[in-house]
């Protein structure tokens, strides 16, 4: 099992440029199965989840090459089986995303039970009522069979505001007959890079970026050529891991609309950042201290549905708060698992009060000292690095395939910038 190795102390300088959004390029993969003609997708990461999203692709009968870096040239002109294979639906949860399409194309799907980060109970009850209300007829436990002769257009409104239950019902209302109207649809950056290349395929929705989404069904979609947006997830966990460990980072390619949310955020702890045509600028030596709330009230840091802060950051902000003058509440709303991760901070010597599954009280800043941990999730993965990179003395990270799940190349990308981290085995 691959382990990182990390001397901690050291300011990471120097730029770097953000990869492709692994969570547009998940459902853009999903969405290459909805044409016959070929498929053109650029900027998409090289990352674990998406290499398991290709394998699926093919095992359905398409065939991909990669044209350049980060660039692959998908084609399916007759999708050979609707079952999803399990070996590789148990590794992400994605592999959900598929269904849609499926169901579109064939008028069937076969989805063994979806695996993924474990942060908490993850429903696909949303998923189920999207592709019901669109004439879909779901049987099956675990493992789930999805039929629909025809799919029609309908008014739905989710029960809860789902990215991947958004993505499905698009894939699969886009070439249902008539008119669908989702309310209450996620409306997240990658969310609107389905959208757009959908349209680019020919499909007709409105109100993209919005929560109400109206699909004009259509006969067919064409093949496209699609550029996946930055992911501002990376941006967000850059920003923290250069603030943390006081350095000074350049990261080229991110959208400042994007990082809105996040500003917010990491502007109650003190850390700020330049933006420039598509550039962001982290200054060194920065001063972390909390900004209090009016009366002087701790403030806190809680996620939300888009426009909202994402809550992919949370790990991210919970780790640079332990480094930051002041005290925080960091308040996770969306999974009762996420911020179990902060024992290990604990244990490096951060200051956190765990008050229940959603809620930390973290106070800084603290020395933290070089320990051997576990990675559980991606996000709470890179939360581990930043903390390793903060501390003092030598750490070990195992399960770094959750963290390589989706982020790019990250070992030897932090060292061409500075950082004391080696990856073993």
């Amino acid at each position: 099992m691959h382990a990182y190795c990390i001397e901690g102390g050291y300011p990471i300088k120097g730029t770097i440029r953000a990869s492709g959004n692994k969570n547009a390029a998940l459902p853009c993969i999903a969405a290459a199965l909805l044409t016959d003609e070929p498929v053109l997708l650029r900027n998409i990461p090289d990352i674990e989840d998406v290499q398991v999203m290709l394998a699926v692709y093919r095992a359905l009968g398409g065939q991909v090459h990669a044209t350049s870096p980060n660039e692959y040239c998908m084609s399916l002109g007759n999708i050979t089986t609707s079952e999803i294979p399990e070996e590789y639906a148990r590794k992400i949860r994605a592999s959900i995303l598929f269904t849609g399409p499926l169901l579109a194309r064939t008028g069937k799907a076969m989805l063994p039970p979806p695996g993924g980060d474990v942060i908490g109970r993850r429903r696909l009850d949303t998923h189920f009522l999207v592709l019901t209300e669109l004439g879909a007829t779901v049987t099956g436990n675990g493992a789930f069979t999805f039929t629909a002769p025809a799919l029609q257009g309908a008014d739905i409104f989710l029960d809860e505001t789902s990215v991947t239950a958004t993505e499905n019902a698009l894939m699969a209302a886009v070439l249902a007959a008539g008119e669908t109207i989702l309310t209450n649809a996620a409306s997240e950056p990658h969310v609107q890079d389905l959208c757009r290349m959908l349209v680019s395929m020919g499909a007709r929705i409105q109100g993209i970026g919005s929560n109400i989404l109206i699909i004009q069904g259509v006969k067919r979609l064409s093949g496209c050529e699609f550029t996946i947006g930055i992911d501002f997830m990376e941006v967000g966990s850059f920003i923290g891991l250069a603030a943390a460990t006081r350095g000074e980072l350049t990261i080229q390619g991110p959208l400042l609309r994007d990082l809105r949310p996040a500003k917010i955020a990491f502007g109650k702890l003190g850390i700020t950042w330049e933006h420039e045509d598509t550039a962001v600028y982290v200054p060194p030596e920065q001063t972390l201290r909390v900004n209090c709330d009016m009366g002087g009230m701790i403030p806190k840091i809680d996620d939300a549905p888009w426009p909202g802060f994402p809550p992919d950051l949370m790990s991210i902000v919970t780790v640079v708060a332990t480094q930051v003058t002041g005290t925080v509440l960091v308040h996770e709303k969306l999974f009762e698992s996420r911020m179990f991760f902060v024992d290990k901070l604990i244990a490096m010597g951060a200051r956190i009060v765990l008050c229940d599954p959603h809620r930390a009280v973290v106070s800084g800043p603290t020395t933290l000292s070089g320990a051997e941990l576990h990675s559980p999730d991606v996000r709470a993965g890179m939360a581990m690095v930043i903390a390793a990179m903060c501390a003092q003395g030598n750490s070990i990270i195992r399960n770094v395939y959750q963290i390589e799940r989706g982020y790019e190349n990250l070992a030897l990308r932090l060292s061409s910038l500075g950082g004391r981290i080696h990856r073993m085995g």
